[in-house]
């Protein structure tokens, strides 16, 4: 039997940095983002479809901590941004990817694929500020060797579901915790 070990230089994948589209700068997410981004998703009704409720800014610093001190696995990365409409020079949402690295085998190379999240505040909602930022992270991650792409969208949820096909994601029938994984 072979045993293959993960090599960690090679597991941790992309790192998380400055991504410029038209409009918008993902920036790759900071403790020091959790005041701005309480106030962008303080609307309960922005937590319809994804579940929660408005957080403190106390609770996302402790969050925002445990996202960017990463996964603690080295098959997976967490790779997390606040996307920063220019125009407005405000943080307006975020984006993030789960990215999760498979080790070659004798027959198979490294692989990796990503989870794929976003929201952007209701004030600025449909103004394809999301499709922006997730096109760009998108491309991002297929010029980083992140070639596998998948989201899961809650059933209602026509916006997300807009975003994910503009970034070539199609619905699958696979379904976890209600929502519906597009790959």
């Amino acid at each position: 039997m072979v045993t293959m070990e993960l090599d960690l230089a090679a597991a941790a994948g992309p790192t998380p940095e400055v991504i410029r589209t038209d409009r918008l700068d993902l920036l790759p997410l900071t403790v020091g983002h959790a005041e701005e981004m309480a106030a962008v998703l303080d609307d309960p009704s922005l937590h319809t479809y994804i579940g929660g409720k408005p957080a403190t800014v106390a609770t996302l610093r402790s969050r925002y901590e445990r996202m960017t001190a990463g996964s603690g696995d080295p098959a997976v990365g967490w790779l997390n941004w606040v996307v920063r409409l220019r125009a407005e020079h405000r943080l307006t949402g975020t984006v993030q990817a789960t990215v999760t690295t498979t080790p070659a085998t004798a027959t198979a190379p490294v692989t990796r694929s990503a989870e794929l999240a976003w929201v952007v505040g209701t004030p600025w909602q449909g103004r394809g500020i999301a499709t922006e930022a997730a096109l760009g992270l998108a491309d991002w991650l297929r010029t980083h060797g992140v070639p596998d792409l998948a989201a899961h969208i809650h059933p209602e949820h026509r916006a997300s579901a807009a975003v994910a096909a503009a970034i070539g994601l199609t619905p699958t029938d696979t379904w976890q915790d209600g929502e519906r994984r597009w790959h």
